[in-house]
């Protein structure tokens, strides 16, 4: 007898088990998972585990999180990043969780995973100066553990289907090879001198085409890229050259251009030669250009000066801390510290992700991506 109600027990764990992984994988009209890759425009808390000097874990980040009820998550803004936005509106039940959190297990991996990491990049000696950071190449050998878990999770049939159709794997990096490799002051002389601009842009590319290629190998379907914004004109920049308020580093500019023209490139290319996989291109660089020039047209007082920080005419040097003074109107500064937009960025950026025309996002925009 003691057997038999053993036996029911069992069926019936497993009868629910059943229904909530095939509930997950009928998902129609909402996202089943996010995977983000990237650097601190999307870490969501990863370099919390790290021993780096690129954190964001102390107030007053996070103070307009409401799921942290105001406390710093390790998100480098005062609220929401893009990632957690687009989420939100194609119907993901959580966020994505960060890889190194001790609750990236089990049943809440299949919401998504996060495993950006602000300093990171596309080559791997991109952001040394901060000590520690992940690059893609170990953002993507993560992956590999929880392509292998959610295995174990639904099967590998059901596995495969999940990761194919129900899941968007979205990439924002490439900022940091620039910013804190190829033109940071003093370290990056060595690599300026035996590196044209062409040359190092050449080893971004091809180094990010075999990043992506190799989560499409791991069943990836449905992509979106970002390309690297104008990061001449980010208050950090113009602090450390001096600008007036309405100039942006030249250089800076066209190195980003230089490389966008060329991601776009590969991304096309990418369409072409992998069978089943969709490319989805988010035009970063016009966006923010978009909110820096006319700022004022949607609501913003500043797209200069940061609202967090300390240091010159644009708070821009000492990153955004304890100690940081803190504007009152968080939702009139474009910019939230010194190299990140704020929340009230973030939603009119992720707004023209999800349904803007291919000026901002092509050839799909986000919802159409989702309902491949």
């Amino acid at each position: 007898m003691a057997f038999k109600y053993y036996i029911m027990l069992v069926l019936l764990f497993l009868l629910v088990n059943m229904n909530f992984y095939e509930n997950v994988i009928a998902q129609k009209n909402d996202l089943g998972a996010s995977f983000i890759f990237g650097d601190s425009l999307v870490d969501a808390g990863n370099n919390n585990y790290l021993s780096t000097l690129s954190k964001a874990n102390v107030p007053p980040n996070g103070i307009d999180f409401k799921a942290s009820g105001g406390n710093p998550t390790g998100r480098f803004t005062n609220g929401r990043t893009i990632g957690d936005l687009v989420g939100e509106e194609l119907g993901q039940a959580n966020y994505a969780v960060p890889f190194l959190a001790p609750n990236a297990t089990g049943k809440s991996i299949l919401h998504g995973v996060n495993y950006a990491s602000g300093g990171g990049g596309i080559l791997n000696a991109t952001g040394r100066i901060f000590v520690n950071r992940i690059g893609m190449d170990v953002q993507i050998d993560y992956f590999t553990i929880t392509r292998k878990q959610i295995d174990k999770l639904l099967g590998q049939s059901k596995a495969r289907e999940f990761i194919m159709k129900n899941s968007i794997f979205s990439i924002t990096v490439g900022s940091n090879d620039f910013l804190n490799n190829y033109l940071l002051p003093v370290l990056s002389i060595g690599a300026r001198i035996s590196q044209s601009p062409d040359a190092f842009i050449d080893d971004m590319i091809s180094h990010f085409k075999a990043q992506l290629t190799r989560l499409y190998k791991m069943d990836a379907r449905k992509f979106v890229i970002g390309n690297v914004g104008p990061i001449g004109c980010i208050p950090y920049q113009k602090i450390i050259n001096q600008l007036n308020e309405d100039e942006c580093v030249d250089l800076a500019n066209k190195l980003a251009i230089q490389y966008n023209a060329r991601l776009k490139d590969l991304i096309a290319e990418l369409n072409d030669n992998l069978p089943g996989a969709t490319f989805v291109l988010a035009n970063v660089y016009d966006l923010v250009m978009e909110l820096i020039k006319n700022y004022d047209k949607y609501g913003f007082t500043t797209s200069s000066k940061a609202c967090c920080g300390n240091g010159g005419q644009f708070a821009g040097i000492i990153p955004c801390g304890a100690t940081s003074s803190i504007c009152n109107d968080r939702y009139k500064h474009v910019f939230w510290d010194q190299y990140h937009p704020s929340e009230a960025s973030n939603i009119i950026i992720a707004k023209q992700l999800l349904d803007g025309d291919k000026r901002y996002i092509s050839p799909l925009n986000l919802r159409q991506l989702r309902d491949l």
